[in-house]
């Protein structure tokens, strides 16, 4: 608390009464995300923007799966041949 406080000295108390309203919204009152907040409004940038439509072609259309012989695999060939030492 002492930190937000201290953010008085640097930056406008206005700005900073606004970003721990922000963060108090959300429900995320921690010092990093006030922080975060009032360099957006210092900086002007958008904090309540449009959400965010990420395009189908992102999809995963394969779930990856952890192989640990593959990696049996590397540490013998390693063994067997050359490495970076």
């Amino acid at each position: 608390m002492v930190d937000i406080l201290a953010l008085v000295l640097q930056h406008d108390g206005q700005a900073v009464l606004i970003a721990v309203e922000l963060a108090l919204a959300e429900g995320v009152p921690t010092k990093t995300h006030v922080l975060n907040l009032l360099h957006r409004l210092v900086d002007g940038k958008v904090i309540d923007g449009p959400p965010l439509d990420t395009p189908q072609a992102l999809a995963l259309r394969q779930e990856p799966k952890a192989n640990i012989e593959r990696y049996d695999d590397l540490r013998t060939q390693i063994a067997g041949g050359h490495h970076a030492s």
